[in-house]
């Protein structure tokens, strides 16, 4: 226990000091050329299923209608956007 306290002591017996500093943060879109890129992709709201990432609105409807012959009853669809965001660093306060 003693070994403990002597650890959080300073070199002048007192206790140890820390400093902290707080900086301001932006969060936006990421739009640096090495950012992974924008996907969508289409998900049938009846079971669930998933069609692939795509680039393009066509795709995607493509896929859900594809989707819809093979299953007459799942009417309702949603799409599913990730796009990266990324904190860009500011000022220290």
């Amino acid at each position: 226990m003693a070994e403990r306290v002597r650890s959080h002591l300073g070199p002048r017996g007192g206790a140890r000091r820390a400093t902290y500093r707080f900086r301001e943060y932006t969060i936006g879109p990421d739009r640096r050329p090495q950012a992974e890129p924008h996907s969508f992709r289409m998900q049938c709201a009846a079971c669930g299923e998933l069609g692939e990432p795509y680039d393009s609105g066509e795709a995607g409807t493509e896929w859900a209608v594809a989707h819809l012959k093979g299953n007459p009853g799942h009417l309702a669809y949603r799409e599913i956007i990730t796009r990266p965001y990324r904190f860009e660093p500011g000022v220290w306060l």
